[in-house]
């Protein structure tokens, strides 16, 4: 079954979550259904949904006998513990013959190079694709069809329909995100629950006050948006140049996804059949009715500003699939003394494990210090670990470089109220760098006139700069032939070695870590990397990163209160629950960070991340005073040059904002399909604050 309107093919996907779902879903009004295996897919915490094996093949069986076509999701990140399954699952996967499989993980698509395969593949939402070059990199590799990121209008789907030829998909009804695609990581930090692996506990759904200049203001749920709706505009989505019109829902039940379907096929084929006298909201009440959220179009004719933001419903603390709680607003786990012995120990144990596996002199080919005479106090004369500093602004630069930086990337997502990097600043900067190196720093979201501005800047006079921070696929493929070294960013999401391998074929010399990886999959990626490799060992990562302005709250309401922020300056809107604190950064582009509320901070196990393979450390400067960051980056220097000082140096910090975290290092993560459990997410709460720990 195909649906065509003017020789353009028009798809109504439609999810499934079970055997069961499918086998009534499938003989609906839709095109195609997708659904996930019984495993690496983003949808594995609903017990007794995805399907089996067996069922898989039947199913797609069946869709074939009736003319339609099933898609698989593979849209997990993969942890190293993983590839060898994934191996596997994609064996069979070919064997039973789907359509096409929806993948996040670069990982993916290098083991389907590896092993030969066939197997048609669709780029997934959490790739986050959102310009031309990720389009065109993408097709290259293979890929056939792209789903568009969420924050995509339909100007730009039309745009790049046309001068891709790529097939697009595009979500029309159903549950989205406030953050970009692959870029929240809340969860993970707090709860040890990737959103990136299917296990979000959604904190974005809590209730939060905002404020900001000494004011509070009356916004309950400000991140919590509204249910995607296109149904009135099946025309506007046919001339935007989308090809499959997807529908959210593989947790849903039976009759509502078919409700949905039904509605959806109808509208299409009423247009198709009637363009003129198309009806647009002949259903529209029916939907409205048998709502989970309110409805919105998204971003589907612009920045939605605050009529995204849903009210109705929230405050329920529950998954509207299951009816279970998904969590309730959580401090992040303190640092504590038990957990750091735990961390290091592992560590050390990984790190003998790599080398009596002969990793270690295939690691010492790269992680070579600056100058090849320096010396450390360590017994590995060619293994010094190397600092790089994250900057907002020129000042923090300049102190990073005087406290003995050997990386200082020049952010490309400036924070208010400085201004993004001139021309003469980077020069400045790069005439007293020393034997420090240079990075301009890329918008981690990147359209097409973002594209047009950095070409011409990169395409002329030669910079002084050592490398470019790239942020996305499209980056690296446009700007790899400009000659500059690439670094890769946290946003690349690297989970594995392969992921890694994938783009260094594309020009990228090293990467930053996810720092979503809890300790045994960070641990792995370290011993298991043919690549440097970068860890964010302090400061306060984004754990958020998204289009939707919060700042607006306070420009649209009335406060209701007054109270001072607690650890940083007025003049930053805060997000606060009884739990904490988290600051919003809104860059020169318009879009908004939410921070962690304490500091990341590996210090104490330094020695240990050195040992089991770190190439470089790097500290996310970009929220400090200059002052405070250079203290911050002299410190970390002296724990380089003098590893067996760092429970001594950790012990002298004061922190800046409210104590320290491990991060994700608080949970062990490493084994597939491993789900931590979320009580006790508070664990060491009873801890001290400052630890005294000598490594």
């Amino acid at each position: 079954m195909a649906r065509y309107f003017n020789g353009k093919e028009v798809e109504l996907l439609a999810p499934a979550g079970t055997f069961e779902i499918f086998k009534k879903v499938i003989r609906a009004n839709c095109d195609a259904v997708y659904f996930g295996g019984p495993s690496l897919n983003m949808r594995m915490m609903r017990k007794g949904y995805n399907f089996s094996r067996p069922e898989m093949v039947e199913a797609i069986q069946l869709a074939h006998s009736l003319d339609k076509k099933v898609y698989v999701t593979v849209n997990n990140l993969l942890n190293e513990g993983e590839i060898e399954e994934a191996r596997e699952y994609l064996r069979f996967l070919e064997q039973a013959g789907p359509d096409a499989i929806i993948v996040q993980d670069f990982a993916v698509l290098a083991l389907i190079q590896d092993m030969g395969l066939k197997l048609p593949v669709h780029s997934s939402v959490m790739m986050n694709v959102h310009n031309r070059e990720m389009i065109e990199a993408l097709s290259q590799m293979g890929v056939t069809r792209v789903v568009t990121s969420r924050e995509m209008d339909l100007l730009t789907t039309r745009y790049l329909r046309e001068t891709t030829g790529m097939e697009l998909e595009y979500f029309i009804h159903g549950d989205m995100c406030s953050v970009h695609g692959a870029n929240c990581y809340f969860s993970s930090l707090v709860f040890g629950m990737s959103s990136n692996r299917g296990k979000c506990l959604k904190p974005c759904r809590w209730d939060y006050r905002v404020k900001k200049g000494g004011f509070v203001y009356p916004s309950e749920y400000p991140l919590a948006v509204k249910d995607m709706f296109m149904y009135e505009h099946i025309p506007e989505l046919i001339h935007g140049g989308v090809t499959s019109f997807k529908i959210e829902g593989r947790m849903r039940d039976t009759e509502f996804v078919l409700m949905l379907v039904n509605a959806y096929g109808d509208a299409i084929d009423r247009y198709i059949d009637d363009p003129v006298g198309f009806e647009r909201s002949r259903d529209t009440q029916l939907l409205y009715d048998n709502r989970k959220r309110d409805l919105s179009t998204g971003y589907a004719f612009g920045r939605p500003g605050l009529s995204y933001i849903n009210k109705r419903y929230e405050g329920t603390g529950k998954f509207y699939s299951t009816g279970k709680v998904f969590s309730t607003p959580t401090e992040e786990r303190r640092l504590g003394e038990k957990r750091l012995g735990e961390v290091a120990a592992y560590l050390a144990e990984a790190a003998a494990s790599s080398k009596a596996g002969g990793q270690e002199g295939e690691r010492n080919n790269w992680n070579k210090p600056t100058d090849p005479g320096e010396q450390t106090e360590r017994g590995n004369q060619n293994n010094r670990m190397e600092l790089s500093v994250h900057v907002n602004n020129a000042a923090q630069a300049q102190a990073a470089f005087e406290a003995g930086a050997d990386h200082v990337y020049l952010s490309g997502d400036v924070f208010e109220p400085d201004r993004p990097f001139t021309k003469q600043e980077i020069k400045q900067l790069a005439a007293i760098k020393g034997n420090a190196k240079l990075y301009l720093g890329l918008p981690r979201m990147m359209n097409e006139l973002h594209f047009e501005i950095y070409d011409g800047l990169l395409s002329g006079e030669r910079l002084p700069i050592d490398g470019i921070l790239v942020t996305n696929l499209g980056a690296i493929h446009k700007f790899a032939s400009k000659g500059y070294p690439l670094v890769g960013d946290i946003n690349l999401n690297i989970f594995n070695h392969l992921a890694a391998g994938m783009y260094a074929k594309l020009g990228v010399e090293r990467f930053t870590a996810s720092i979503e990886l809890p300790l045994h999959d960070l641990a792995k990626l370290l011993g298991n990397a043919a690549v440097p490799m970068e860890v964010v060992v302090h400061g306060s990562p984004a754990l958020m990163y998204m289009e939707h302005d919060l700042y607006e709250n306070t420009e649209v309401f009335e406060p209701i209160a007054e109270e001072e922020n607690r650890y940083v300056d007025n003049r930053i809107l805060v997000l606060m629950t009884d739990k904490g604190e988290n600051p919003v950064y809104r860059d020169a582009h318009g879009r908004c960070h939410l921070m962690l509320a304490k500091e990341l901070c590996l210090l104490p196990v330094m020695n240990q991340l050195q040992d089991a393979g770190l190439s470089v450390c790097r500290i996310e400067g970009a929220t400090y005073q200059p002052e405070q960051l250079r203290s911050i980056v002299s410190t970390y220097k002296a724990a380089i040059e003098r590893p067996e000082t760092a429970g001594e140096l950790f012990a002298g910090m004061t922190p800046v904002y409210a104590g320290y975290t491990l991060g994700a290092l608080q949970f062990d993560g490493g084994a597939p399909g491993q789900v931590e459990a979320v009580d006790g997410a508070c664990e060491g709460k009873q801890e001290k604050e400052r630890v005294q720990v000598r490594m």
